[in-house]
């Protein structure tokens, strides 16, 4: 899964973009209580453990 794909995901989900800093982005989904942060970086694949720990933040289930 590429960077581009995972944010495009967590968009889908109701996730929104609130804060960003240079290539750092924080998401927010009303009644979730945290904010996820992805390291953005853009057309990159998205390591496998860094995909897992940003769907796990979440609070997606891992198939």
């Amino acid at each position: 899964m590429k960077f581009s794909e995972l944010v495009r995901f967590l968009e889908q989900a109701g996730f929104r973009l609130v804060k960003e800093k240079g290539s750092v982005r924080y998401y927010l989904k009303a009644g979730h209580p945290r904010l996820i942060r992805v390291d953005f970086h853009g057309a990159k694949e998205v390591p496998t453990g860094t995909c897992h720990a940003i769907l796990k933040a979440a609070g997606f289930k891992q198939k």
